[in-house]
């Protein structure tokens, strides 16, 4: 990955800038790889909420007994049983969506607790307004509940996103070519690792602190009672 970049080691700042674009390189899929599993994260949390929430013990003891193992295990243990393990039952991603998919999951299990207390959050009463007027389940989700439940959930899932972000450089145990995984082999190449560990260290900060800016505006915009979609 570092081929074809020259690097200058003759100054601390001459070294910096010529390891600058490589470490954007490993930005980019450092960038990639949080907005996918957040997606994942957000799609799959949901999923695992509704399923606790069921009224059939068949389905909801299952659904707990899964977010209980994502949420009580090592994020780096799942992320080697995915990349290590699942090739030996013909199961078999690239390092890059092994990474994704390892975040999603752990975080989705997170997440899942995040739309819970959302969830539980909603007056009852609502909940019966909603059954007495026939509402199907999707109207009363997306007309009733979701609208009030993102307010109360958004800061909640700006830390997890925040968190994320600073989880990925454990992909470069399974050769995601993220930042860490950069500036350790700029380290190996120039015996140098001051210098990028200490920039990836502060691309990390402007990038979680941009991000916490976001969220708080983020914040500030929605509604606190509830998002009116009519």
């Amino acid at each position: 990955m570092i081929q074809g970049y020259e690097i200058d080691t003759s100054s601390t700042t001459a070294f910096a800038l010529s390891i600058l674009p490589i470490l954007l390189i490993g930005l980019r899929t450092t960038i990639l790889v949080m907005l996918a599993g957040f997606a994942i994260a957000l799609l799959l949390g949901l999923v695992f909420a509704l399923l606790r929430r069921s009224p059939l013990a068949l389905i909801s003891w299952p659904a707990i007994a899964v977010i209980e193992f994502l949420k009580n295990t090592p994020l780096l243990m799942q992320l080697f049983f995915l990349y290590f393990v699942l090739p030996q039952y013909g199961v078999v991603l690239p390092a890059f969506w092994t990474g994704c998919a390892a975040l999603g999951l752990q975080y989705a299990a997170y997440m899942s607790e995040v739309y819970r207390a959302g969830l539980e959050a909603i007056p009852k009463g609502q909940w019966e307004a909603a059954t007495a007027l026939n509402l199907s389940k999707a109207r009363t989700y997306g007309v009733i509940v979701i609208p009030q439940m993102i307010p109360r959930i958004t800061p909640a899932i700006g830390n997890y996103l925040v968190s994320m972000m600073k989880d990925t450089p454990i992909l470069s145990t399974i050769t995601v070519v993220e930042m860490l995984n950069l500036a350790n082999r700029i380290g190996d190449r120039t015996f140098e690792y001051l210098v990028p560990l200490s920039m990836v260290g502060l691309i990390f900060l402007v990038l979680t602190s941009f991000c916490s800016l976001l969220l708080r505006g983020i914040e500030r915009i929605i509604p606190t009672k509830g998002i009116p979609l009519q």
